[in-house]
């Protein structure tokens, strides 16, 4: 017995530094190109001298708007969706607490207590019928030894299970921020759209007031009395469109905050709300292997490395060990007693000889890995394109912005010239007409581009994984 409990103790104490069968790991290189796209779509898209990268800021530093940020950490607190992303966290630890544990034996404590009567036939002559057995036993019941490493590479398996799901914790914190950033730019551009349409409304009906008094006077005629009529209902329309965007932005906002959002708290329009700060793309696109995305399909890349290994562990012997020192007696008293100690120690080695089942575990396991690999060179890649759509925008939406203000003092004049003309008999009233529409478009238009552009730099944001 003595040998056997030294044996024992050198295989607990050992046992770690058995072998793996887990391959060696090695990153697969990016497909995509070092450099960040050049033409002249991007000539512009580099941020200002000195302007910080998506690595060296948070979003704190980045969002410079107060209410904005306020909504933000309301949402970090409230948002069931981060709540969820960090409660499949808290699982994943759980999990591989569990599997982690598979290498370390179980020592459990056990009491059993019998009493059986037995036949007369059967029973000995001068034996007593009726016997008592107690039994108190401490030991380890089934372990496996791993010694080639399967438990250890199911244990490395869960472990980038959980890394993977902590960085998806991280993507889906950025992407709710950007989220919550995009939904109130929204409202504010919805809320300067409705303040424009209301600002048309009143003034198409000032004019139809104007032309309902010529037309019962007899100075108008009735074709522009009814062509003033279709502009303040088509206003009335648009005003009636813009509250409904505004009333979905709100819930769409309250949604992502968790919570409803205070009136104080949300922006008039566009103007009102402070830009978000510039930030540098880097310089090598090497900066999107900092992902949370990206990292955690690398994750789950090398836990599929891990799960080679526990297939190729299967074609070796299983060891496990079963062994326990207690107390047996006849009586409950006599437990304790002199002479009634007891032991058993019991290895067992499974040799696998012919089983179809893990070579075909084997075959999975390979393609898992291919499928890993893929999957992971397409995370690069579609991170590749988003930063690079997003820098396209960045490079030509200023002089968007300029052509298109252009156009509306231009269309303003037009209107202004239009309408002078109409007082005066030179010309039509469809003139005006053509005129306020031609204006009323232009400046929706540069309120929606005016709305990319900043939803932009929110994009930017999020597609760098800050």
């Amino acid at each position: 017995m003595n040998r056997q409990l030294l044996f024992l103790l050198v295989v607990i104490v050992l046992f770690p530094g058995g072998c793996t069968m887990t391959p060696k790991y090695t990153r697969p290189e990016a497909p995509i190109p070092t450099e960040w796209p050049d033409g002249s779509a991007y000539q512009n898209s580099q941020s200002p001298q000195g302007a910080p990268t998506a690595s060296d800021i948070g979003w704190q530093e980045f969002f410079t708007d107060q209410k904005l940020q306020q909504i933000i950490e309301t949402a970090l607190n409230n948002n069931r969706d981060l709540r969820l992303a960090a409660l499949n966290v808290e699982k994943a630890r759980a999990m591989y607490g569990i599997q982690r544990a598979e290498l370390f034996p179980a020592v459990s404590a056990t009491g059993v207590g019998s009493k059986q009567r037995s036949s007369a036939d059967l029973t000995p002559p001068g034996e007593p019928r009726t016997t008592r057995q107690f039994n108190v036993n401490l030991g380890i019941i089934s372990w496996e030894i791993d010694f080639f490493g399967r438990i250890r590479s199911l244990e490395e398996q869960a472990l980038q299970e959980y890394l993977a799901t902590e960085q998806a914790r991280r993507s889906a914190q950025i992407a709710m921020v950007s989220e919550v950033a995009r939904v109130y730019l929204t409202l504010a551009a919805d809320r300067g759209n409705l303040n424009l349409a209301r600002s048309t409304l009143e003034t198409q009906q000032g004019a139809y007031d104007l032309i309902r008094r010529q037309y019962e006077v007899g100075i108008a005629n009735e074709l522009d009395l009814r062509r003033s009529q279709t502009q303040v209902d088509a206003a009335q329309g648009n005003v009636a469109r813009y509250t409904q965007l505004v009333a979905q932005d709100r819930n769409a906002l309250n949604l992502l905050a968790g919570s409803p959002v205070p009136e104080d708290f949300l922006p008039p329009d566009l103007a009102s709300v402070s830009p978000p700060r510039d930030i540098s793309p880097g310089l090598s696109s090497e900066v999107l292997l900092r992902r949370p995305d990206i990292m955690a399909a690398e994750h789950q890349l090398k836990g599929a490395y891990a799960y080679i290994g526990a297939a190729r562990s299967a074609f070796f012997p299983r060891i496990a060990l079963t062994t326990a020192v207690g107390t047996a007696s006849n009586e409950l008293s006599g437990l304790f007693s002199s002479g009634s100690d007891t032991w058993s120690f019991a290895p067992q080695v499974a040799m696998p000889i012919f089983d179809a089942r893990t070579w075909a575990a084997y075959r999975v396991s390979k393609a898992v890995q291919k499928i890993a690999i893929t999957q992971y060179e397409k995370a690069i890649q579609t991170a590749f394109r988003e930063v690079a759509d997003a820098l396209a925008v960045r490079g030509t939406v200023d002089q968007q912005v300029v052509a298109q203000q252009s156009i509306v003092n231009s269309t303003q004049k037009i209107y202004s010239l239009s309408n002078k003309r109409y007082t005066n008999g030179i010309d039509s009233y469809l003139s005006v007409l053509d005129a306020q529409r031609s204006l009323y478009v232009a400046q929706q238009g540069l309120i929606s581009l005016q709305l990319t552009k900043l939803a932009n730099e929110v994009r930017i944001y999020a597609v760098l994984g800050i």
